[in-house]
């Protein structure tokens, strides 16, 4: 397996990182490749796919062993499930798959041709091994079954509250995003303490909040 490209998005930690692809539209990326690969001839045809499925590396997720068993975050963390019923990173290969939307293909640029996308769900550096167009009379089944995720409530989305002072503190075309990561509840989803604070960071600034589950709002602190 040859790394192809990497991706550079906001997130320089895990904390805080979408846990599916295409839950947050508004986030950014940018697929920049490796030198071996950064041939325009490659990307031929590619402007008229509208999604792409990156085939990438869980790099902060490899173990010398695996379990034939993870406990799932949607599960509150208390069941295990098999592994391969799961999208764990935590796998005999540390492989993930992301679906996510091509914003725009750039083929001159300082590091060759490149890939802006949107929704994705990766640390900023994650290795990819390949890509593949998003074929919708294939990959799309609207009447598939979830399994266990399926019988989990998806929640509503938190109330955010952010200072003005600190929101200004961010681009204005990351603003929504962030906003979007904070309602998703970026917690695991069997932490609910009211006197908690989390934090990560999001375009190099540290991020401070606290959730309160009665009201079902996040306020962030600094």
């Amino acid at each position: 397996m040859h790394i192809i490209a990497h991706i550079l998005t906001d997130f320089s930690t895990k904390f805080g990182i979408p846990r599916q692809s295409g839950l947050v539209e508004s986030l950014r990326g940018t697929i920049v490749f490796t030198p071996p690969y950064r041939n325009t001839d490659a990307l031929r045809g590619l402007e008229g796919f509208s999604h792409l499925w990156i085939i990438w590396d869980f790099s902060e997720a490899h173990r010398p062993e695996w379990s034939p068993t993870v406990r799932p975050p949607r599960l509150g963390g208390n069941r295990r499930m098999g592994v391969f019923a799961t999208r764990s990173p935590f796998r005999p290969n540390p492989i993930g798959l992301s679906c996510v939307k091509i914003e725009g293909i750039e083929l001159k640029t300082s590091q060759g041709p490149v890939i802006h996308v949107s929704g994705a769900d990766m640390l900023s550096g994650t290795p990819i091994y390949d890509i593949k167009p998003y074929l919708p009379i294939t990959d799309a089944h609207p009447d598939a079954s979830g399994g266990f995720a399926e019988g989990t409530a998806q929640q509503e989305p938190l109330n955010v509250e952010i200072p003005d002072t600190v929101l200004r503190m961010f681009p204005a075309d990351r603003q929504k995003a962030l906003t979007e990561i904070l309602a998703d509840d970026p917690r695991p989803h069997y932490h609910a303490d009211a006197n908690r604070i989390y934090a990560f960071e999001f375009v190099g600034i540290r991020i401070r909040f606290c959730v309160d589950d009665g009201i079902r709002t996040l306020r962030v602190l600094e």
